[in-house]
Protein backbone atom coordinates (compact mmCIF):
# COMPACT_ATOMS: atom_id res chain seq x y z
CA UNK A 1 0.00 0.00 0.00
CA UNK A 2 3.15 2.60 0.99
CA UNK A 3 4.47 1.28 -1.72
CA UNK A 4 1.65 2.18 -4.35
CA UNK A 5 0.75 5.52 -2.82
CA UNK A 6 4.79 6.48 -2.81
CA UNK A 7 5.09 5.50 -6.69
CA UNK A 8 2.35 7.32 -7.70
CA UNK A 9 3.43 10.35 -5.82
CA UNK A 10 6.68 9.92 -7.94
CA UNK A 11 4.63 9.79 -11.12
CA UNK A 12 2.61 12.87 -9.87
CA UNK A 13 5.65 15.01 -9.08
CA UNK A 14 7.43 13.83 -12.34
CA UNK A 15 4.59 14.83 -14.66
CA UNK A 16 4.24 18.34 -12.22
CA UNK A 17 8.09 18.99 -13.08
CA UNK A 18 7.29 18.12 -16.65
CA UNK A 19 4.49 20.60 -16.99
CA UNK A 20 6.37 23.81 -15.41
CA UNK A 21 9.31 22.70 -17.75
CA UNK A 22 7.64 22.77 -20.78
CA UNK A 23 4.98 25.33 -20.29
CA UNK A 24 7.90 27.51 -19.38
CA UNK A 25 9.95 26.64 -22.35
CA UNK A 26 7.23 26.57 -24.86
CA UNK A 27 4.95 28.80 -23.04
CA UNK A 28 7.68 31.39 -22.34
CA UNK A 29 11.03 31.39 -23.57
CA UNK A 30 10.43 30.30 -26.87
CA UNK A 31 7.18 32.32 -28.21
CA UNK A 32 9.78 35.71 -26.56
CA UNK A 33 12.59 34.39 -28.84
CA UNK A 34 10.64 33.89 -31.40
CA UNK A 35 8.93 37.31 -30.96
CA UNK A 36 12.70 38.76 -30.43
CA UNK A 37 13.78 37.28 -33.43
CA UNK A 38 11.20 38.92 -35.40
CA UNK A 39 11.33 42.41 -34.29
CA UNK A 40 14.84 42.58 -34.94
CA UNK A 41 15.21 41.14 -38.22
CA UNK A 42 11.79 41.92 -40.00
CA UNK A 43 9.84 44.07 -37.69
CA UNK A 44 7.74 45.36 -40.81
CA UNK A 45 6.15 41.93 -40.94
CA UNK A 46 5.71 40.89 -37.66
CA UNK A 47 3.79 43.83 -37.51
CA UNK A 48 1.55 42.90 -40.36
CA UNK A 49 3.03 44.76 -42.63
CA UNK A 50 1.22 48.21 -41.96
CA UNK A 51 0.55 50.96 -44.23
CA UNK A 52 0.47 54.86 -42.96
CA UNK A 53 -0.41 58.16 -44.55
CA UNK A 54 -0.47 60.80 -43.11
CA UNK A 55 0.77 59.58 -39.61
CA UNK A 56 -2.09 57.13 -39.21
CA UNK A 57 -2.16 53.09 -40.31
CA UNK A 58 -4.60 52.70 -43.03
CA UNK A 59 -4.43 49.33 -43.67
CA UNK A 60 -1.86 46.21 -44.13
CA UNK A 61 -0.29 45.96 -47.87
CA UNK A 62 -1.49 41.83 -47.35
CA UNK A 63 -5.11 42.46 -47.43
CA UNK A 64 -7.14 44.14 -50.22
CA UNK A 65 -9.08 47.08 -49.54
CA UNK A 66 -12.12 48.71 -51.58
CA UNK A 67 -12.64 52.68 -52.81
CA UNK A 68 -16.69 52.81 -52.68
CA UNK A 69 -18.69 56.03 -52.13
CA UNK A 70 -21.04 56.10 -49.42
CA UNK A 71 -24.46 53.73 -50.01
CA UNK A 72 -26.91 56.38 -51.09
CA UNK A 73 -30.79 55.00 -50.72
CA UNK A 74 -32.07 52.18 -51.82
CA UNK A 75 -28.50 50.85 -52.70
CA UNK A 76 -27.27 48.06 -51.27
CA UNK A 77 -24.36 47.13 -53.31
CA UNK A 78 -21.74 50.79 -53.22
CA UNK A 79 -20.18 52.17 -56.25
CA UNK A 80 -16.85 52.12 -56.85
CA UNK A 81 -15.10 56.09 -55.91
CA UNK A 82 -13.46 56.48 -59.64
CA UNK A 83 -10.80 59.18 -57.96
CA UNK A 84 -8.99 56.28 -56.99
CA UNK A 85 -7.33 53.22 -58.36
CA UNK A 86 -9.32 49.47 -57.70
CA UNK A 87 -8.54 46.50 -56.30
CA UNK A 88 -9.60 42.80 -57.98
CA UNK A 89 -13.33 41.74 -57.40
CA UNK A 90 -13.95 40.57 -53.99
CA UNK A 91 -16.84 39.73 -51.47
CA UNK A 92 -14.58 39.92 -48.70
CA UNK A 93 -14.43 44.04 -48.54
CA UNK A 94 -16.28 46.66 -46.31
CA UNK A 95 -15.36 48.71 -42.70
CA UNK A 96 -13.45 48.38 -40.17
CA UNK A 97 -12.26 51.46 -37.41
CA UNK A 98 -8.59 51.52 -39.20
CA UNK A 99 -9.71 52.03 -42.41
CA UNK A 100 -13.43 52.71 -42.62
CA UNK A 101 -13.75 51.72 -46.11
CA UNK A 102 -13.11 47.82 -44.92
CA UNK A 103 -13.91 44.74 -43.31
CA UNK A 104 -13.39 41.48 -43.33
CA UNK A 105 -16.86 39.68 -44.46
CA UNK A 106 -15.50 36.35 -46.17
CA UNK A 107 -12.52 35.00 -47.14
CA UNK A 108 -12.30 32.03 -49.85
CA UNK A 109 -13.32 31.43 -53.47
CA UNK A 110 -16.72 30.78 -55.00
CA UNK A 111 -15.66 27.64 -55.70
CA UNK A 112 -18.12 27.67 -59.00
CA UNK A 113 -17.00 26.00 -61.94
CA UNK A 114 -16.05 27.58 -65.41
CA UNK A 115 -19.27 26.68 -66.81
CA UNK A 116 -21.69 28.08 -64.16
CA UNK A 117 -24.29 30.36 -65.10
CA UNK A 118 -24.25 32.83 -61.97
CA UNK A 119 -20.42 33.02 -62.54
CA UNK A 120 -20.53 33.41 -66.13
CA UNK A 121 -23.00 36.69 -65.40
CA UNK A 122 -20.58 37.92 -62.59
CA UNK A 123 -17.72 38.02 -65.21
CA UNK A 124 -19.74 39.57 -67.71
CA UNK A 125 -21.16 42.32 -65.91
CA UNK A 126 -17.47 43.06 -64.68
CA UNK A 127 -16.26 43.00 -67.63
CA UNK A 128 -19.15 45.86 -68.89
CA UNK A 129 -18.42 47.69 -65.47
CA UNK A 130 -14.67 48.15 -66.59
CA UNK A 131 -14.86 48.97 -69.95
CA UNK A 132 -17.31 51.50 -68.94
CA UNK A 133 -16.10 53.01 -66.17
CA UNK A 134 -12.25 53.17 -67.12
CA UNK A 135 -13.64 54.91 -70.68
CA UNK A 136 -12.88 58.40 -70.81
CA UNK A 137 -13.73 61.50 -73.48
CA UNK A 138 -10.30 60.67 -75.35
CA UNK A 139 -10.06 56.80 -74.15
CA UNK A 140 -12.00 54.07 -75.15
CA UNK A 141 -11.31 50.55 -73.28
CA UNK A 142 -11.59 47.71 -75.77
CA UNK A 143 -13.12 44.32 -74.59
CA UNK A 144 -9.70 42.61 -75.38
CA UNK A 145 -7.75 45.11 -73.02
CA UNK A 146 -9.72 43.57 -69.58
CA UNK A 147 -7.75 41.00 -68.06
CA UNK A 148 -8.85 38.52 -65.86
CA UNK A 149 -7.98 39.83 -62.62
CA UNK A 150 -10.51 43.03 -63.55
CA UNK A 151 -13.17 40.68 -63.19
CA UNK A 152 -12.62 37.70 -60.99
CA UNK A 153 -11.27 37.30 -57.55
CA UNK A 154 -8.87 35.76 -56.08
CA UNK A 155 -8.68 32.37 -54.06
CA UNK A 156 -9.07 33.88 -50.58
CA UNK A 157 -10.98 36.97 -51.99
CA UNK A 158 -8.47 39.26 -49.95
CA UNK A 159 -5.69 39.85 -53.07
CA UNK A 160 -4.53 43.17 -51.94
CA UNK A 161 -2.44 43.16 -55.60
CA UNK A 162 -3.76 43.84 -59.37
CA UNK A 163 -1.52 42.88 -62.60
CA UNK A 164 -0.01 46.05 -64.13
CA UNK A 165 -1.93 45.59 -66.98
CA UNK A 166 -5.01 46.35 -64.91
CA UNK A 167 -3.37 49.09 -63.50
CA UNK A 168 -2.49 50.84 -66.58
CA UNK A 169 -6.07 49.97 -67.75
CA UNK A 170 -7.09 52.43 -65.05
CA UNK A 171 -4.03 54.90 -65.88
CA UNK A 172 -6.39 57.25 -68.38
CA UNK A 173 -9.64 57.42 -65.63
CA UNK A 174 -7.37 58.53 -62.93
CA UNK A 175 -5.70 61.01 -64.54
CA UNK A 176 -9.46 62.62 -65.72
CA UNK A 177 -10.66 62.10 -62.59
CA UNK A 178 -7.76 63.80 -60.22
CA UNK A 179 -6.78 66.24 -62.93
CA UNK A 180 -3.47 64.88 -63.44
CA UNK A 181 -1.48 63.91 -66.89
CA UNK A 182 -1.43 60.16 -68.41
CA UNK A 183 2.13 60.46 -68.24
CA UNK A 184 2.37 61.36 -64.56
CA UNK A 185 -0.49 58.74 -63.76
CA UNK A 186 1.80 55.89 -65.97
CA UNK A 187 5.22 56.81 -64.18
CA UNK A 188 3.14 56.44 -61.27
CA UNK A 189 2.38 53.04 -61.92
CA UNK A 190 5.41 52.17 -63.23
CA UNK A 191 7.00 52.82 -59.58
CA UNK A 192 4.78 50.84 -57.68
CA UNK A 193 5.01 47.65 -59.92
CA UNK A 194 7.03 44.66 -58.31
CA UNK A 195 8.94 42.58 -60.99
CA UNK A 196 8.65 38.66 -60.15
CA UNK A 197 10.17 37.68 -56.84
CA UNK A 198 13.57 36.22 -57.39
CA UNK A 199 13.57 37.11 -61.09
CA UNK A 200 11.46 33.99 -61.80
CA UNK A 201 8.36 33.23 -59.19
CA UNK A 202 4.84 34.38 -59.72
CA UNK A 203 4.22 38.01 -61.81
CA UNK A 204 4.47 41.07 -62.12
CA UNK A 205 2.11 43.28 -59.85
CA UNK A 206 1.59 46.12 -58.06
CA UNK A 207 -0.02 46.63 -54.92
CA UNK A 208 -3.32 48.93 -54.54
CA UNK A 209 -3.05 50.18 -50.76
CA UNK A 210 0.54 51.62 -51.78
CA UNK A 211 -0.32 53.06 -54.98
CA UNK A 212 -3.41 54.51 -53.94
CA UNK A 213 -1.39 55.74 -50.90
CA UNK A 214 1.07 57.67 -53.22
CA UNK A 215 -2.02 58.75 -55.81
CA UNK A 216 -3.03 60.71 -52.64
CA UNK A 217 0.01 62.22 -52.10
CA UNK A 218 0.60 63.29 -55.33
CA UNK A 219 -2.95 64.97 -55.33
CA UNK A 220 -2.41 66.55 -52.10
CA UNK A 221 0.63 67.75 -52.37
Amino acid sequence: MNNSVSGTGRLLWAGLRALLVLTVVCGVIYPLAVTGVAQAFMGHQANGSEIKSGGRVVGSSLIGQSYTLPLEKGQRTPAPDLRWFQPRPSNGLGTNSVNTQYKLLVSGATNRSGDNAELIKWVKDAKSAVIKDNSTAGYRVRPSDVPADAVTSSGSGLDPDISPQYAKLQVHRIAARNHLTVARVDRLVADHTTGRTLGFVGEPRVNVLELNVALRQLTEG
